[in-house]
């Protein structure tokens, strides 16, 4: 049984919190970031990576360059000097002495039983998959990638069977990626922009529970175009009540919720808990 199905016995669901908890001084995707969510009873660890033009692995969210970093340059265009040359910027939009992240540093601090999806890494499999191997983590780091074949087939083939998880768009993606039978799949990923969407409905999410794997629907709110889960969010969540948001996702059939508000979020869970 891998940490996630240990994790939901003593849970109706699990809180992933979005790139860490990053308020004042304390920056996104850091491991300070990431002590702040796990002190926020987060389960899972949701991680950004980049990989630098010389092949090394960063922990960061590319796009991001100017807001957090004050460049304008891709961070994927810059070798690992230029990259370790950097200083953030905290959320007051000030310069701190504090470094862009390695991924080795945060595997090796959470190294344990906290979960790690690592987000945004599918287009560096072909040396993160080997790289990832060294650290023996294989069931503590949940994969997860867009539905397309080139990602399923390298998972495929590669010999340690990570978790994985799939972000579906559209029905004919569940099929598509069962069909790869030596692929680690635990959990779905399910995108729906509102109540009339196929990965709305109830029978979409109970066939996907019938086959044994674990369904992740988002809270996030990333900006006012971007509708996750038919809207409801950590801002509906928190501005009317978890009953217009959070409550919604676990009448749906959540078993991991990804969040930027993991203390809300967890009294929540514990006054569930009282109810069932």
């Amino acid at each position: 049984m891998n940490i996630i199905h240990e994790k939901l016995k003593q849970h109706p669901f699990l809180i992933a919190t979005h790139r860490g908890s990053s308020m004042g001084n304390i920056v996104e995707n850091t491991i300070p970031a990431f002590y702040a969510a796990v002190q926020s009873n987060t389960d899972i660890l949701e991680i950004d990576l980049v990989r630098s033009t010389d092949g090394k692995f960063y922990v960061f969210h590319d796009g991001n360059e100017k807001r957090l970093l004050g460049q304008d340059r891709n961070i994927k265009t810059m070798d690992s000097t230029e990259i370790d040359a950097l200083n953030y910027r905290n959320n007051n939009g000030y310069v701190v002495n504090y470094k862009v992240e390695k991924l080795e540093d945060v595997l090796n601090t959470f190294k344990g039983d906290i979960l790690l999806n690592l987000d945004r890494s599918w287009e560096y499999w072909d040396t993160l998959l080997p790289y990832l191997d060294q650290f023996d983590m294989q069931n503590q780091i949940l994969l997860k990638s867009p539905v397309n074949k080139s990602y399923l087939d390298r998972l495929e083939r590669h010999p340690v069977k990570y978790l994985y998880m799939p972000i579906i768009k559209k029905l004919s993606e569940i099929k598509e990626v069962k069909a790869y039978k030596n692929i680690n799949t635990v959990a779905m990923e399910i995108i729906a922009k509102d109540a009339n969407s196929p990965l709305f409905q109830d029978e979409t999410i109970n066939s996907i529970k019938e086959k044994d794997l674990l369904v992740w629907i988002n809270a996030i709110k990333l900006d006012e175009d971007i509708i996750l889960y038919a809207g409801f969010d950590d801002d509906t969540s928190i501005i009317k009540g978890p009953e217009y948001g959070w409550q919604k996702l676990v009448d749906k059939g959540a078993d991991m919720i990804q969040t930027d508000w993991p203390s809300p979020l967890h009294h929540f869970r514990e006054k569930f808990k009282l109810t069932k």
